[in-house]
């Protein structure tokens, strides 16, 4: 399967200052993507840069197998953007500017009627058609600002901050609509705010001083570099035998038969290391597969610190 965007490479300097270092990555159709990092971490450069919008210092970006450099009107073809700041015209109705956006992304005189029903009925804008921007709520401007991004139905969208200033009941409603995108196109997320990572993204990336600091699926049911395991044994040998496993970094007697096994790079799955406590006979009554939540990860590398 051929990635829907795929950066090599990618630095974007201003002056003296680089924003964005030696950035790759791939988006693949059916992903949704959480770009995440502390202020200045280049999250914006990035994804305008992705956007067309910022020209790379260095590095090559590709768009559906599009070269973005070489080519980039058809490369922006296969893309939906919708900034921070949604590009709206509050004097406009939703139908007239929707309209209009389907005109610029050349869509035919025949077709734009059709195009601007659907991106209308995806994101729940059926009811205010023929209402002026202006006169919405943040939350339905917010939808139309999507609706925007994917009236020339793109195969990749990207959404910078589309909850900001949202109630909680807006949030759900643009969370849900985000993950039904997901579904048919790959998406990427760039939030400040974890919960809506967990509950949209199926993978996320975070950015730290403009470099990849981290990045995983949301959805591994395997264990993973830097988590740990609760085990509880009824006949618990020395700690050092256990600390002896193959793939255990180090353990931690917690109580009488209780332990924490920290994992190294090399450990197999929860299942296998199970089989190995099993063989050895030390009586296995639990074993718990503890990770480190998304929001210890994020702290944890924003903030400088070393270890699981």
């Amino acid at each position: 399967m051929e990635p829907l965007i795929k950066t090599e490479g990618l630095y974007r300097y201003y002056g003296d200052h680089c924003a964005v270092r030696a950035l790759g990555f791939e988006l693949y159709p059916g992903e949704v993507l959480g770009l995440l990092g502390p202020n200045g971490a280049g999250k914006s450069s990035t994804l305008r840069m992705i956007a067309g919008n910022l020209a790379p210092s260095a590095g090559h970006i590709w768009l559906n197998g599009v070269k973005l450099q070489t080519d980039p009107i058809r490369a922006k073809r296969a893309l939906g953007y919708l900034p921070e700041n949604p590009p709206l015209y509050p004097e406009l109705t939703v139908d007239e500017y929707l309209r209009y956006c389907a005109r610029l992304h050349r869509i035919s005189g025949a077709a734009v009627d059709e195009a601007v029903s659907v991106a209308k009925s995806r994101c729940g804008l059926d009811e205010v058609g023929r209402r002026l921007i202006g006169n919405l709520s943040k939350g339905y401007q917010q939808r139309a600002g999507i609706a925007q991004a994917i009236v020339h139905d793109p195969m990749v969208v990207v959404l910078d901050e589309p909850t900001v200033g949202l109630d909680p009941i807006q949030i759900r409603e643009i969370r849900s609509l985000i993950c039904n995108l997901g579904h048919e196109r790959g998406v990427i997320l760039s939030t400040h705010i974890l919960p809506e990572v967990q509950a949209t993204c199926s993978r996320v990336l975070i950015l730290h001083r403009g470099e990849q600091a981290y990045t995983a699926s949301l959805k591994q049911d395997t264990c993973q570099s830097g988590s740990s395991l609760l085990v509880r044994l009824a006949r618990p040998p020395e700690l050092a035998a256990i600390a002896a496993m193959p793939g255990i970094r180090s353990a931690d007697q917690l109580a009488q038969g209780q332990y924490r096994l920290h994992l190294d790079e090399t450990s197999p799955s929860a299942s296998s290391l199970a089989e190995q406590l099993v063989m050895a006979g030390w009586g296995v009554e639990e074993l718990v597969p503890e990770r480190p939540g998304l929001e210890q990860i994020f702290v944890r590398i924003t903030s400088g610190e070393q270890g699981g």
